[in-house]
């Protein structure tokens, strides 16, 4: 069953300097459509802080505009490459609120690319992660750590390691890594 009225929330790598959305958050969004979901895609001001007090903020304002959208807030999910998917993690975890927003309902799911993030905080989403074992700036082995960690807490997790593959390599056409978002995006609607 596809749940049309949940939504994907895309978030762009770019080491927190830039907005990589071109390869990292639009394309993603844009497959997320064809599927048939409501995908939005955020472009963020530079910097840690600054990234995900504007990710909070669309969240919040999703969340008091579901109505006129027509999208349900309990089942959404965020998706995030490298910086966008530290982001993701963060505020799956840690919640509107931590970033200046009232609290609201954190995502269904958090579906995280190439990443070196390594903090377990004990309340993380339903979490998939994806990278290739040859990533020279996210080790898979922090990401497979981090998995392990998130189902020990009794959360389901989820990685996949793509042989040959380094950093920031999208939605993975014509490499090991094509297909990954199907499975990604069964992962979020198991979670529903």
């Amino acid at each position: 069953m596809i749940w049309r009225d949940k939504f994907p929330f895309t978030i762009a790598g770019g080491g927190f300097a830039y907005v990589g959305a071109m390869h990292d958050s639009l394309p993603h969004a844009l497959e997320l459509s064809k599927k048939g979901y409501n995908a939005f895609a955020l472009i963020y001001r530079p910097g840690a802080q600054t990234a995900c007090q504007d990710l909070a903020r669309a969240i919040a304002f999703l969340h008091k505009n579901a109505a006129k959208l027509g999208i349900d807030m309990e089942g959404y999910s965020l998706w995030g490459g490298s910086a966008g998917a530290r982001m993701a993690a963060w505020l799956g975890s840690l919640g509107t609120e931590y970033f200046g927003e009232q609290p609201y309902p954190r995502p269904a799911a958090v579906i995280m690319q190439y990443t070196g993030l390594s903090e377990v905080y004990g309340n993380e989403p339903p979490t998939y992660n994806c990278v290739g074992d040859r990533d020279g700036i996210a080790n898979y082995r922090t990401m497979q750590n981090r998995i392990n960690r998130i189902k020990a807490n009794g959360t389901d997790a989820q990685l996949e390691v793509f042989t040959g593959l380094g950093h920031g390599f999208g939605l993975g056409q014509g490499t090991v890594a094509e297909g990954w978002l199907n499975k990604a995006v069964k992962f979020w609607e198991r979670q529903l």
